[in-house]
């Protein structure tokens, strides 16, 4: 691809992301033998990309827009460390032409396109205009500046029905609304200038046809400053929950080779119609039920999250490409030397709760362990220690496995995906598992409407016995003394008449249960709520515990924090919570008291009661703000708020935020109502 003997021009370069893009990056350029230079916010103080980097630089406070989103302070931190280049990774300042521009006047090498493709490309309405005259095609509609909502709506009778009327700045959805029928558009068109216009500051809207069945087809593009343009194939992407990519592979199981062959040269046009330098994504809309037509839908003019599958299926490392690239070199090779080989597919772990609504999650990683092996690759901004905060994006690693086909490489993954250990921070990998085992994924029956398709088919597994008794037998093992003591000491439940259990009362999910122990940890007796006792045999590990129950012998992995202990085996992790007893006061005022738990870790931006007010049932108590969204927790039940927290405060998951003494007649449920914010998806 490039002549890797010849020496580059940069021997440091600056990172301006964080997580396990700029973690990822590193790694090549400690490769290429290129210093590094990390900046960081006091939030990734302790960050591993800040621990890997030759030098770190912090920017300043958590906010994005004091820190990674401040142009002065990245520019300037690359000049204090004599950065001669700066790679931007993706979202935060990756496709900012203001950056750029800043870059270039301190003579500072942008590892990204010219300012002119960004800024081109960054506009939906120039983008498919610039491209419709290199011959590339784009979905039937109409864009141009400044479409009233009278020429919007005579111009849909004419694209036909359904249409989808989408916003020419941003993206991530936001804005975009599908119409089935003319009599909806004037409202659609009424409420999508206002959520545009909130969400980017510019309501200029245009219209396209609504693509039957859509499957979402992109297309990696490397550019080279005298005119050179490749293609390395096509990603398919349609696995989306909320427009938000989730699971995507290369190549795609739809395309046959003809069909590659064109949408590749396309994608080649459109780099050419900006005179594009460097790697970048065309992504493409291409109907499941006509798969040899496609439309131009957008340009991303940095790396893609998603590029370890192309670079695990060419065996091209795309970073490299783009330093060589920015320090003058040329592509070294044509079209037809570029091979794709197998398959690839990646899975993002995101801090999530699947089970909760998808409600952003977070905390401090209290045990790791990431897959290994032939054929998988994982690229992660995690280390044992690693406080996952709400301040940024819940993306956390990658996961990605490469195979012969796709079949082998779907298999592959999921036992990687199998093979991983995240505690301490609740991840959606039971979800992704789960969607990798769906019938129509595995025979590539894909579309972007799939996923959301099959959210409500989703039950987290039930934290079952086992998983009690594994938290329960770990909390016992602990209270054993290393060395002979008072037998009244032992936590062995022995007394003259029957025995005494050990008790420890655990909940997890809507289920609580009373755990009782009793004997040595190599003769026991355990017994979950009303049942049956039976037979355990129970050591700690290193990282854990082993238990032999009913003669089946199982291994966890164990992490705590405060009441709260993860357990893990090769099924899954389960999250209990030590509790107390229940409250045995008595008097019909106690009955249905209540408390209202954060969803998530988080800031509160509001309280809009006071404490000791009286509320109804399902009335607004606090508002807790996480990775872009705000969560406007409600009262369980009518009565008397006790307030715990003030706005401002951060607060953990499960942090009990208020408590509410139930009026007579307790109704209702706790519920968490929420809003999504402006914020940057990838």
């Amino acid at each position: 691809m490039m002549n890797k003997t010849h020496p580059v021009r940069f021997d440091t370069v600056l990172v301006a992301n964080r997580g396990e893009i700029a973690v990822r990056v590193m790694k090549t350029l400690r490769a290429m033998g290129i210093r590094s230079v990390a900046v960081y916010s006091d939030a990734d103080a302790q960050a591993r990309h800040v621990r890997e980097a030759d030098i770190a630089v912090r920017l300043g406070p958590a906010p994005a827009r004091e820190s990674y989103l401040a142009i002065d302070k990245v520019v300037d931190a690359a000049v204090r460390t004599g950065a001669q280049a700066v790679h931007p990774g993706y979202g935060f300042l990756s496709e900012n032409a203001a950056f750029a521009a800043a870059l270039e006047d301190a003579g500072i090498v942008f590892l990204g396109p010219p300012t002119k493709a960004i800024e081109i490309m960054g506009d939906k309405i120039a983008a498919k205009n610039t491209v419709s005259a290199f011959g590339v095609p784009v979905v039937p509609g109409i864009a141009r500046p400044g479409l009233t909502d009278a020429e919007l709506i005579d111009a849909a009778a004419e694209v036909g029905y359904p249409v989808l009327v989408k916003p020419s700045a941003g993206g991530g959805g936001k804005g975009m609304r599908r119409v089935d029928r003319p009599d909806e558009l004037p409202a659609a068109l009424a409420s999508a200038r206002r959520e545009a216009a909130a969400a980017f500051g510019d309501d200029t809207l245009f219209l396209e046809r609504f693509v039957t069945r859509p499957r979402h087809i992109e297309v990696q593009v490397l550019a080279d400053q005298f005119g050179n343009v490749l293609h390395l194939g096509e990603r398919e992407c349609s696995l989306q929950r909320r427009h938000q990519k989730v699971i995507e592979e290369s190549p795609s199981p739809l395309l046959d080779a003809k069909t590659r062959a064109r949408i590749g040269a396309a994608a080649c046009n459109t780099a050419r119609s900006v005179d594009y330098v460097g790697a970048g994504t065309v992504e493409f809309i291409v109907s499941a039920d006509r798969p040899d037509e496609f439309f131009f839908m957008e340009m991303n003019t940095r790396l893609q999250v998603e590029h370890p599958v192309t670079e695990l299926v060419t065996g091209v490392d795309l970073v490299e490409c783009q330093v060589r690239v920015a320090s003058g070199q040329k592509l070294a090779v044509a079209q037809h030397d570029i091979r794709m080989v197998g398959h690839a597919i990646e899975a993002r772990v995101y801090a999530e709760d699947p089970g909760r609504g998808f409600l952003p999650t977070g905390g401090t990683v209290l045990a790791l362990d990431e897959p290994e092996g032939d054929g998988v690759r994982v690229d992660s901004g995690l280390a044992v220690g690693t406080v996952v905060g709400s301040d940024y994006d819940p993306m956390l690693s990658k996961i990605v496995a490469h195979g012969a086909d796709r079949t082998a490489a779907l298999a592959k993954l999921d036992r990687a995906l199998a093979d991983t250990v995240l505690l301490g921070v609740t991840a959606n990998i039971e979800f992704l598992r789960f969607l990798l085992a769906d019938a129509d994924v595995a025979a590539g029956r894909l579309d972007t409407g799939l996923l959301d398709r099959r959210v409500g088919d989703f039950t987290p597994v039930a934290v079952a016995d086992p998983e009690f008794i594994a938290a329960a037998a770990y909390h016992w093992l602990r209270r054993w003394p290393s060395a002979p003591a008072d037998p009244w000491a032992v936590p062995s439940g022995w007394r003259v008449g029957d025995p005494a259990p050990t008790a420890l009362r655990l909940a997890a999910g809507d289920r609580t249960e009373h755990v009782y122990l009793t004997g040595a940890p190599d003769a026991a007796r355990v017994r979950v709520g009303n049942g049956e006792s039976r037979p355990l045999t129970a050591a700690l590990t290193p990282d854990g515990l082993t238990l032999t129950l009913d003669g089946v012998r199982r291994a966890y992995r164990v992490a705590e924090a405060g009441d709260l202990l993860w357990v893990a085996s090769r099924s899954g992790a389960a999250l209990l919570r030590e509790v107390a007893e229940a409250d045995v006061r008595g008097g019909a005022e106690h009955v249905g008291d209540a408390e209202i738990r954060s969803p998530m870790p988080g800031s509160v931006i509001a309280v809009p009661v006071a404490s000791g007010a009286a509320v109804a049932a399902g009335a607004p108590i606090v508002v807790v703000e996480a990775m872009k969204m705000e969560h406007s927790l409600t009262a369980p039940v009518a009565g008397t708020v006790e307030l715990l927290v003030e706005p401002g405060a951060q607060v953990r998951l499960d942090q009990v935020l208020a408590r509410i003494v139930a009026a007579t007649e307790p109704n209702g449920a706790q519920t968490s109502e929420t809003i999504e914010r402006e914020g940057t998806s990838t």
